[in-house]
């Protein structure tokens, strides 16, 4: 088949970049793929972190700049240019309602000119609400023919907006593209922590409803073998937090790398951890545990959204049963309780179905019915 794939893609940052650049690249063993992004993703004074871009990151699939998200200008334009690719079916990349009017106009555009429309959408509703996101989300979905989700939750969120979407659920593919795991007793090395650790793994963008203060919280109450390692670029303030771990009585063994990793550090911190900590107060899934179960590390996280799929129902790691300090601590001590070697044998299992050759073929199959 014939694709026009637009989304992020590298120089731009984070998980939406990464997987669809996996995936373009896998769809492409098989199929004719063009891809496409943006000129402009988000404007500079609406962007919570330090940077958009990893300039450290060349495209390998070579997009196409075609779409600013906010000069309606650039919409059909945008259109036009992936319609000059000779595409049977567009895919977009969907993950909140800011761009419903750019990717709204832009599927509406291909579609009037006989272009079937696929969306993979990551969020139907955002994590932190406003009264905006259901009609904007709405109108989006109706431009399409058809709509991939990753978990329940989102496809419930879908079909809750948009009750005649044609919705098709693969789960969230493991992220295999960091290189081989840095073993346990040199990571721990390189980034100061004790060889025998019992190391806690809280990694990604930091914002408010992925509970880190809940983390601290618990991790307080916990005794000297563990040490916590703080790893991602907080959006928005961090004074609550730190003064959170000022406060600590393990403040000596939490390690603080409040940044952007780049892809070329990720198997440093994945490999000096014991487990992955997820206390998110709110989930739709998270590329997070694609990257820790792609290099073998259990996880913890509050049973929210789509965590019970991405834990397989809790055989992956541990589900705790409320979003709260003791009960994440509480996680974490079972987590330790487990035999180890049968958790991760899981995990290693769940590798052979969460590969990109399966979502690619799953997506493909799909959009021939279309």
């Amino acid at each position: 088949m014939r694709f026009a794939f637009l989304s992020a893609f590298p120089p731009y940052r984070g998980g939406i970049a990464q997987f669809s650049t996996a995936l373009v690249q896998e769809l492409r063993k098989a199929h004719q793929v063009q891809a496409f992004t943006f000129t402009r993703q988000y404007p500079g004074l609406l962007f919570p972190g330090a940077s958009q871009f990893d300039r450290n990151v060349v495209d390998p699939v070579q997009a196409v700049r075609v779409l600013d998200s906010i000069n309606p200008l650039s919409w059909g334009r945008a259109a036009g240019q992936m319609r000059k690719a000779g595409p049977e079916v567009a895919v977009l990349r969907y993950w909140m309602p800011f761009f419903a009017p750019a990717m709204g106009t832009v599927a509406g555009h291909l579609r009037k000119h006989g272009v079937k429309v696929l969306s993979i959408v990551d969020n139907a509703l955002p994590h932190e609400p406003h009264f905006y996101d259901k009609p904007l989300t709405r109108w989006f979905l109706r431009k399409n023919d058809g709509l991939i989700a990753m978990t329940g939750a989102v496809e419930q969120d879908i079909l809750a907006l948009h009750p005649q979407a044609r919705v098709k659920r693969m789960p969230h593919p493991l992220y295999d593209h960091f290189g081989a795991q840095v073993p346990k007793a040199e990571a721990c090395r390189k980034l100061g922590l004790p060889g025998d650790a019992r190391v806690l793994l809280f990694f990604g963008l930091i914002r408010d409803y992925k509970g880190l203060d809940l983390l601290i919280d618990a991790f307080g109450s916990l005794d000297e073998r563990y040490h916590l390692v703080i790893a991602g670029e907080p959006y928005g303030a961090f004074e609550g937090y730190q003064r959170q771990i000022d406060a600590s009585p393990l403040r000596k063994n939490i390690h603080l790398h409040a940044r952007f990793i780049a892809d070329a550090e990720v198997p440093l911190f994945f490999g000096a951890a014991d487990a992955v900590v997820l206390p998110y107060r709110s989930a739709t899934q998270s590329g997070v545990t694609a990257i820790a179960f792609h290099f073998g590390v259990p996880v913890v996280a509050t049973d929210v959204g789509g965590l019970r799929e991405a834990l397989d129902g809790g055989r992956a790691g541990v589900l705790v049963q409320e979003a709260a300090g003791p009960a994440v601590a509480e996680g974490i001590r079972q987590l330790f309780l487990l035999d180890q070697a049968r958790v991760r044998q899981h995990i290693a299992e769940l590798r052979d179905t969460l590969s990109w050759q399966h979502f690619a073929a799953g997506l493909a199959d799909f959009a021939k019915t279309l």
